[in-house]
């Protein structure tokens, strides 16, 4: 007579049969069903698209890969290399842009986000013939230093005494009722996401200063 391990050897036996079975009669159909979605995927990702923007005042169109960053199209496909790619994580602050009157990283937004909109590169500032006040504080300042970090810096710049204008508070405002004042903490924390890897940031902060008409 069989003992009782002898029935539970067998039933495992027979469930694993089992399930083998159905693994086998189910794979064909699992396999020709994700073949048209693996298509699909692969037609999207080699699709291009057509985008339209407004970089420093002209009208660009660009067609484009929808995976390109801001950044990318700028340096890649309009070849303005001034915006500089430093992490590429959002973190160093190189890559920063004007879009729209506000700044962003470039690095960290896609191209085709941006369809009609205006976007202001460094170039856009001004050029060594005729810089941009900003430019031209830096310069005397000496806030470049290596000048890996400066056109974003720069752009970030410009952008912080245009939100002081428009009151718009930051993380240090003391008083949300009155209008923000260029202080020192208030310069250094709108600023803190551009960083300059020499330390030139006391120079940096006498160039905005000297361009926001408070005494350096």
């Amino acid at each position: 007579m069989k003992s009782p391990s002898d029935f539970e050897l067998s039933r495992r036996k027979l469930l694993a049969g089992s399930a083998a079975s159905i693994a086998l009669t189910a794979a064909p159909s699992i396999v020709n069903a994700q073949v048209p979605a693996v298509e699909a995927a692969v037609a999207d990702v080699s699709a291009v698209w057509k985008v339209s923007l407004t970089v420093n005042g002209a009208a660009r169109g660009l067609t484009l890969d929808p995976r390109t960053t801001l950044l990318d199209a700028l340096r890649e496909h309009l070849h303005l290399t001034g915006t500089k790619k430093g992490c590429d994580h959002g973190q160093c602050g190189a890559c920063t842009v004007i879009v729209g009157g506000r700044r962003i990283n470039s690095c960290m937004t896609l191209a085709v986000m941006h369809e009609g909109e205006r976007i202001t590169t460094i170039e856009g500032l001004g050029t060594p013939e005729n810089m941009h006040p900003m430019q031209a504080a830096f310069v005397k300042h000496d806030g470049y230093q290596c000048g890996y970090c400066t056109p974003g810096q720069i752009c970030s710049a410009v952008a912080v005494l245009d939100e002081i204008k428009a009151g718009i508070p930051s993380h240090v405002t003391t008083d949300l009722k009155a209008p923000p004042q260029l202080s020192n903490p208030e310069l250094r924390e709108r600023m803190s996401g551009n960083i300059c890897r020499c330390g030139a940031y006391s120079n940096i902060a006498e160039a905005i200063s000297e361009v926001a008409g408070r005494p350096a």
